[in-house]
């Protein structure tokens, strides 16, 4: 193959299909780079940032990934694509498989799918003596069986390949399984099965350039992901004590665990749990993605550092050119956010200094704190928690699927 000389500025394709991303696609133009846009039809009238954008195509519901590849590779006859970026977690595996159809630099398939598959990234965690909770994938009836006698429950079934806490379900008893598997038919090896530890739950933010972790940010959220987004109530998370024992054990563990997931460059959002059991902490997922629910917000309030600017930066360089983290703090820094009864609520009678931002978002109430303080966040978060449910808080039916 004959490589042609090309001075051209590199060209981005941004791929999402849920509302997210506006700053690295703004840090990507600031930096010279053309920018093309992927996303859904449902989504034509977003706040895109349309003024660093070249070209933006939209594509309609449940398109076969065939057909995303077909219509990329058209577009590649006229347009050199040198970065593809999927912005959130779901559109990870259209971008992989983009990558290899094209021959475009960045993570592959087998890569991708240690930070989409929960399975996946529970077996090479394993394998880098990462501890994890005791788990079976749902695909031999015998093993199952096996798992069950020998650990005891409650358990929880996990959808392999789904963010967060959707579609999640506890199980109580062996009984209560087989019908839910039998339900699923056909689709039940998509799940794995995990012993249920109750605990604290806490995330690790990161950037990463080649291989190396080059910024990390501990946090801890009020209640676990899971019990919010399965039974209501006020979400909240903030940064945990600097150099304290959670925040370095964490950071070693967040090392070990990118480390061992094979992430090259980029950001990531990591989640593990601190189990009341035995004070243990296990590895629960990673994904290769700016951490939702503010949290890009609440890390940029205590450390000024923007996630998704970062990423764009990290990309831009691709290992040819040498990337500098920024100059960073060390503040602090939380988050409340509560689904609200008002279409859009008043949070003005919360006016202590340490408000950095007002979360503004239809029958949303939120807020990102910031203090020099570690203690003062999460008493504030407290306060604010309490005001807020009687205030705000309106509760929906768990989701099985996300929504954009």
């Amino acid at each position: 193959m004959i490589a042609m000389l090309d001075s051209r500025s590199p060209t981005f394709l941004c791929i999402t299909t849920y509302e997210k991303g506006q700053e690295f696609m703004r840090e990507c133009k600031r930096q010279g780079c053309s920018v093309i846009l992927l996303t859904a039809e449902k989504l034509r009238d977003a706040d895109w940032p349309r003024e660093s954008l070249d070209d933006t195509f939209y594509l309609p519901e449940n398109l076969p990934i065939g057909d995303i590849v077909q219509a990329v590779s058209h577009l590649a006859r006229t347009r050199k694509i040198d970065r593809i970026v999927a912005l959130d977690e779901f559109d990870m595996e259209t971008a992989a498989t983009l990558r290899e159809h094209l021959r475009v630099p960045g993570m592959g398939l087998t890569t991708m799918r240690y930070f989409r598959d929960k399975l996946a990234m529970r077996m090479r965690a394993l394998d880098r003596e990462i501890r994890v909770p005791d788990f079976v994938p749902i695909v031999h009836h015998e093993d199952i069986r096996y798992y069950m006698e020998h650990v005891p429950g409650p358990w929880v079934l996990k959808p392999r390949q789904e963010a967060s806490a959707i579609g999640i379900k506890k199980i109580q008893t062996a009984e209560e399984l087989w019908p839910v598997l039998e339900q699923l038919g056909d689709k039940q090896s998509s799940f794995l099965l995990e012993k249920f530890l109750p605990g604290d739950v806490y995330h690790v933010d990161s950037v990463v350039s080649e291989n190396e972790v080059v910024f990390a940010n501990v946090s801890k959220y009020g209640k676990p992901p899971m019990n919010v987004a399965q039974g209501g109530g006020i979400f909240t998370t903030f940064t945990v004590m600097r150099g304290g024992e959670e925040d370095s054990t964490l950071r070693a563990m967040n090392r070990n665990l990118l480390s061992a997931l094979g992430l090259l460059r980029g950001v990531s959002h990591a989640e593990f749990i601190r189990a009341y059991a035995d004070g243990h902490f296990y590895f629960l997922e990673c994904a290769a993605r700016v951490g939702g629910a503010y949290i890009n917000e609440m890390v940029e309030a205590a450390t000024g550092l923007n996630l998704w600017r970062e990423w764009a930066r990290i990309e831009i360089a691709g290992g040819d050119s040498s990337y500098n983290l920024p100059p960073v703090r060390e503040e602090y820094a939380g988050v409340i956010l509560s689904l609200a009864r008002q279409e859009d609520p008043d949070t003005s009678g919360y006016a202590d200094p340490e408000v950095f931002l007002r979360i503004k978002r239809h029958h949303h109430a939120g807020l990102v704190l910031r203090s020099a303080d570690p203690q003062r966040i999460p008493t504030l978060l407290d306060d604010y928690a309490r005001r807020f449910a009687e205030e705000f808080l309106a509760v929906e039916p768990p989701r099985d699927k996300p929504t954009a």
